[in-house]
């Protein structure tokens, strides 16, 4: 059997299930807070990944760092970025001076995600075991379709922006038997908001 890393689904959301407002803008549905307790478990991971829709939306560092910007761990420690899709990563882009790559030159790891089983795997290869998704919504969604997820982590913001930024995308569930189901593993507050955690049932308890 192949195997993968332990695959992390996070996302921030309104109570009403938004990830972005009507002009693509995300930042920030949630509080100091939250964001700390996601950069505690960001620094846990072996890697941080993202798509090229993300990457080229909000420029994102994907470092683990302290409210005040300072490295959470070590730049040695830090979890290495992912991309996933063919599109260009931009000159200036924060990515490209992670600081677990600049001791050495490297760049991020890019994944074409035709098949995102392989990608997985392929990470696998490279000694990570555990992979934090920070989204957005496209690949998200394509992770819970193929059953890749092994945890959710979201955090509910109280406060509503109803539009098109949903937080997840059409996972191809035709009909209420295909439902994908979770167990609520932890409740826990940050701030003002919620984090639920919780797990995918297996496709045959559904």
């Amino acid at each position: 059997m192949t195997t993968r890393p332990t695959i992390t689904v996070k996302w921030a959301q309104t109570i009403d299930g938004r990830a972005a407002a009507a002009d693509g803008t995300s930042q920030w549905i949630t509080g100091p807070a939250a964001r700390a307790d996601v950069h505690a478990r960001r620094a846990a991971a072996d890697a941080i990944l993202i798509g090229t829709g993300t990457l080229l939306a909000d420029d994102p560092s994907l470092t683990a760092r302290t409210p005040n910007g300072e490295l959470l761990v070590a730049a040695a420690d830090q979890p290495l970025p992912v991309v996933v899709g063919t599109r260009d990563i931009p000159a200036d882009a924060k990515v490209l001076r992670h600081p677990a790559l600049a001791a050495t030159g490297a760049q991020p790891i890019r994944l074409a995600g035709a098949d995102l089983a392989a990608d997985l795997a392929s990470l696998s290869e490279r000694g990570i075991r555990s992979v934090f998704v920070e989204g957005g919504p496209h690949i998200v969604s394509s992770l819970l379709r193929l059953g890749l997820v092994d945890e959710l982590l979201v955090y509910v913001a109280p406060a509503l922006l109803g539009g098109p930024g949903l937080a997840v995308n059409d996972l191809g569930i035709g009909t209420m038997t295909d439902i994908v189901r979770l167990s609520f593993t932890g409740i826990e507050h940050h701030g003002p908001d919620l984090l639920i955690v919780a797990t995918p049932e297996p496709k045959e308890t559904r």
